[in-house]
């Protein structure tokens, strides 16, 4: 017997790594002798670096979205950067009476892109998620204009000289969809997770409108509407706009870097996935890693299991073909539910029940 697991964080409860690990054990357990692969996996968010298992590792120090110094990495895989956004400007590491969206700046971001074209590189994947961000990239940009043209001895005063950046490949990773302004744009969707209430959510929107507008009066060219415009506070848009980013799925990113994709064939092929996310509800067919692994499982006519610590709508998920979808904190308030341990422990003991009827 061989198992696929790929289970997504639970966020601010376990990592990709550590839920997979409690899922196997689950497995082994039952059936010793099966043959269990883990694959870490990220939809762009926290954890995108590790999933995207980097050549080498790079440790540098950055501002964080409030601008306050912090250590970071970023890796380089086949000589191409692999920039997490969560492991400089993250939403995580501002503890919640400091989160302010009016200030939060992705200068960071742009730090981590100057430590890798230092190294060389031009080519770039970056994972966009889990950011306290929403001032449209302009502080990245800022910082790629500082640091990195200063250090050419070239002004960096305009802030729309940006004909250098076209000379760089960036793609982006994410599940989001968003354009950058609008009701369902960046400032109305995702400030308010990240500390913003009704006022600073007018004036975020008036901010990205006039960005967008300036920017599109010089670049010839409008952005801000195009899909992943608002992923990240609108760092999506400023890397489409001054890089011509291409956006795909940050889902299927990992899943193909990781060779989770090409060993679903023979003669690697699985008799069974395994996949997992905090919330299952009718959302995560819209583009959710576990519905990526799900398209992938039909493809090759492997059953997929779906686990969470929370389920809505389980008619729909499987009606989409998840063969079983197993709710593991069953009769659990919630306020227990989200302790780490009594996660990882829920999590094995769901699977050991799962697999011991296969």
């Amino acid at each position: 017997m061989k198992i696929f697991i790929a289970i997504d964080s639970f966020k601010g409860c376990m990592t990709s790594a550590e839920a997979n690990a409690a899922a196997a054990l689950g497995i082994t357990s039952v059936h010793p002798e099966a043959e269990v692969h883990c694959f870490t996996v990220s939809d762009g968010g926290e954890g995108f670096l590790d999933a995207m298992c980097p050549d080498e590792v790079v440790h540098c120090h950055v501002h964080d979205a409030m601008m306050r110094w912090r250590d970071a990495t970023f890796g380089i895989k086949e000589g191409r950067a692999v920039i997490e956004t969560a492991r400089a400007v993250g939403l995580s590491m501002i503890e919640p009476e400091f989160r302010n969206p009016l200030r939060a700046s992705s200068y960071g971001v742009g730090e981590l892109m100057v430590q890798a074209l230092r190294r060389g590189c031009r080519d770039f994947i970056v994972g966009l998620g889990g950011s306290a961000t929403s001032d449209c990239g302009l502080g990245m940009l800022k910082a790629l204009k500082h640091e990195w043209q200063t250090e050419k001895r070239k002004a960096w005063y305009d802030l729309f000289d940006t004909a250098w950046l076209k000379g760089l490949k960036v793609t982006l990773a994410t599940d989001v969809t968003n354009p950058l302004c609008g009701p369902k744009g960046a400032a109305r969707v995702f400030a308010p997770q990240k500390g913003a209430d009704e006022a600073m959510i007018d004036e975020l929107e008036r901010r990205a409108v006039t960005f967008s507008k300036a920017a599109a009066k010089h670049q010839g060219r409008d952005c801000s509407n195009l899909v992943g415009a608002g992923a990240a506070g609108g760092l999506g848009y400023a890397f489409m706009e001054f890089m011509d980013a291409t956006v795909k799925s940050g889902a299927d990113v990992v899943l193909r870097s990781s060779g989770f994709v090409s060993q679903l064939g023979l003669p690697y092929k699985p008799s069974l996935i395994i996949t997992g996310e905090g919330s299952a509800d009718g959302q995560t067919l819209m583009g959710k890693l576990p519905s990526v692994i799900l398209n992938h499982g039909l493809a090759s006519g492997v059953p997929v299991i779906l686990l969470a610590g929370r389920v809505g709508d389980e008619k729909s998920l499987l009606d989409a073909g998840f063969k079983r979808v197993v709710n593991i904190n069953e009769g659990l308030p919630m306020v227990n539910a989200l302790g780490k341990e009594v996660a990882l422990n829920r999590l094995t003991d769901s699977v050991n029940v799962v697999v011991s009827s296969i």
